[in-house]
């Protein structure tokens, strides 16, 4: 069997206005236009993608939050409409997908010999969340490989913010080994904003973007500085200033996405290539990718 690879890794965010702005026939509403910058920078980040032979997603969500253990989607197919509690004027979307059980199954038995509770999703009437979907269709809006979901147990809720991300470093080096030994290709994506306090009421035209900016500067620089570590390759210190980030911002990291994907990525120490940095509704966004490969000078 052939070793398997991890070919990139992003950070995804999921604000279900990108999908509405693009208009995809999944999708009930319709929009004019709307968060360019972003919707371009997914654009480039698939074009980065285009030639890569990729055999799975695998995604971290903040939205499917489990509050007994991490959770893997371990059904084979899945297809419902998937509904945005706070946006359902925005996406309504219908979806159709297939789950990689094996792999989902290997994450989920290697977490759990790490410590970390787990369980296997089994309820074929399960409706995945939004936060799966947009990443996962911003990414690949083809839908024509299997992905693998993984829940956010909020640890934080009990616990604390850095019970939290310890966790998630945990599974994340449970999903670099099980993708390394399943002989696939994966793309990994962790589907959060980076700063997350947002705007409170909505325009009559929710693409109207004279009303767009971020919430206040204070998140936005603390958004630059996580991009700067980014651009640097300085992994570790982000991770090490996670907890305070997450504390300041307001941060979606909370969810432990992002610490989850580091981890998968064994703290690269290459630049992150940012594709774009926008707000959605005051939160601060960044679409950002990690080539493995394209740093070690493997031929992409």
């Amino acid at each position: 069997m052939r070793t398997g690879e991890i070919v990139a890794g992003a950070l995804a965010p999921h604000p279900p206005h990108l999908v509405y702005a693009d208009n995809p026939p999944q999708n009930e509403p319709t929009a004019e236009c709307g968060w360019e910058t972003l919707r371009w920078g997914y654009q480039r980040f698939r074009k980065d993608l285009a030639d890569r032979d990729i055999d799975v997603i695998v995604v971290y969500t903040p939205h499917w939050q489990t509050y007994i253990g991490t959770h893997f989607l371990g059904v084979p197919h899945l297809q419902s409409v998937s509904v945005d509690p706070i946006f359902p004027n925005l996406f309504r979307f219908h979806y159709e997908l297939d789950v990689d059980v094996r792999l989902a199954k290997d994450i989920h038995d290697r977490a759990r010999d790490g410590g970390i509770v787990t369980k296997m999703m089994e309820n074929p009437d399960f409706r995945v969340d939004y936060g799966t979907i947009v990443s996962c269709h911003l990414t690949r809006p083809e839908w024509d490989i299997p992905i693998v979901s993984i829940s956010s147990n909020r640890s934080a809720a009990y616990y604390s913010i850095e019970v939290m991300q310890e966790q998630a470093a945990v599974i994340g080096r449970a999903t670099r080994d099980a993708v390394l030994a399943s002989g696939k290709k994966a793309v990994l994506l962790a589907s959060n904003s980076l700063s997350h306090r947002h705007f409170t009421t909505e325009g009559e035209l929710p693409e109207d973007m004279t009303r767009e900016h971020i919430y206040h500067h204070g998140q936005y620089l603390w958004d630059m500085r996580l991009i700067e570590l980014m651009r640097e390759g300085r992994s570790r210190e982000l991770i090490d200033i996670m907890p305070e980030f997450i504390e300041q911002a307001v941060s979606e990291a909370d969810g432990g996405g992002l610490t989850w994907l580091i981890s998968a990525l064994d703290y690269p120490e290459y630049a992150a290539e940012i594709y774009a940095y926008g707000t959605v509704i005051g939160t601060g966004n960044v679409v950002a990718g990690w080539h493995p490969g394209r740093a070690a000078g493997v031929a992409q």
